[in-house]
């Protein structure tokens, strides 16, 4: 990964443009903020984080999981061939996609649905982003990540978990390191932590 490039259009990227009304005043500070839908963008220094940890390739095909503002997508679609990213609230989905396609962005493919299965018909992936936070790590996007691919995804209890990088070697076995503390919404599905605590 190009991480001068990385750090250059991060600081390009304005981030107002991916939030409403009073929280674009905010949005340069280095702070969660509120999209709708009890979903929230993440502070900027975390996506850094998570994009280094992830290192998208030019030739990567990148799953995300949770659109939400697109902010993060953006980054992603930048450093990556392709990005396939799937979020379960279409309101914020539209809001999204009308945002990237104004960026010019056209290697960015939309779906709304249970982020917790993944996107199994364009499977398997270079990179996996989940910008949720999953109580279990999820079999069905481990198995939909290629073999020398790697997966950023918070895992934990509901009020604080632990960021992951989970590495798929290149005979299948998986590789799981942690990289601090975070808090994260909930991924819904199967995987969160709804109903367990």
């Amino acid at each position: 990964m190009d991480l001068k490039e990385l750090e250059r259009y991060f600081r390009l990227l304005n981030r107002s443009f991916f939030v409403e009304g009073i929280m674009k005043k905010y949005a340069d500070l280095d702070e969660p903020l509120p999209i709708g839908f009890g979903q929230t963008i993440s502070q900027p220094s975390l996506v850094l984080y998570m994009t280094r940890l992830l290192a998208p390739e030019k030739d990567s095909k990148v799953l995300e999981i949770g659109t939400g503002s697109g902010y993060q997508t953006a980054i992603l679609a930048k450093m990556s061939a392709k990005v396939y990213t799937v979020e379960r609230i279409e309101e914020l989905m539209k809001k999204a996609k009308k945002r990237l396609e104004e960026l010019g962005f056209s290697n960015i493919y939309f779906k709304v649905g249970d982020g917790s299965k993944g996107w199994q018909e364009y499977a398997p992936y270079d990179r996996i982003m989940v910008t949720a936070a999953a109580g279990v790590l999820p079999d069905k996007l481990v198995e939909q990540l290629a073999n020398g691919g790697r997966m950023v995804i918070p895992i934990g209890p509901r009020h604080l978990q632990e960021l992951k990088l989970i590495t798929k070697e290149d005979h299948g076995q998986i590789k799981m390191e942690t990289f601090g503390k975070v808090r994260f919404v909930e991924l819904k599905g199967e995987y969160g932590w709804s109903g367990k605590d």
